[in-house]
């Protein structure tokens, strides 16, 4: 996909309407108040060499580099989402609201933005060693 590709799933995103009970489609995770999509996923890392891994971690930190650009350049500088608080919560089996109960298991940290009546995120992540690296967006309810 492309920046624009990237750019235009989020916009259908931030239109969408939340469902009332959680659902999976394709590439998007939603629930009520919030969406989360898989803009791109690479390739399983089990066995890989360790300069693989730094290699892919660098293209999709280029990636959502460039995407935060993009972003930043409709609604302003992005504020820093630390996804470690509700991971730790999590850890601990306290409650986490969604969509970051789901998002702290695969991205520490996201770029954010609020716009008129929505928060958007967008970040990097892996679900632990070996697995694939995702380039994910969130839309959620502003709150």
């Amino acid at each position: 996909m492309t920046i624009d590709a990237y750019l235009g799933t989020i916009d259908r995103l931030r239109r969408r309407e939340f469902p009332a009970v959680p659902g999976r489609s394709a590439m998007v995770e939603s629930g009520p108040g919030f969406h989360i999509a898989g803009l791109r996923i690479g390739q399983e890392l089990g066995d890989a060499d360790p300069a693989e891994v730094a290699e892919a971690a660098e293209e999709f930190e280029a990636e959502l580099t460039a995407l935060a650009t993009a972003l930043s350049l409709r609604w302003g500088e992005p504020r820093t989402i630390d996804l470690a608080g509700p991971l730790e919560r999590t850890a601990r089996g306290l409650p986490v609201r969604p969509p970051l109960d789901t998002l702290c298991g695969y991205v520490p940290w996201m770029h954010g933005w609020r716009v008129p009546g929505r928060w958007i995120g967008v970040g990097v992540g892996q679900g632990g060693p070996g697995l694939p690296f995702q380039l994910l967006a969130a839309v959620g309810e502003a709150g």
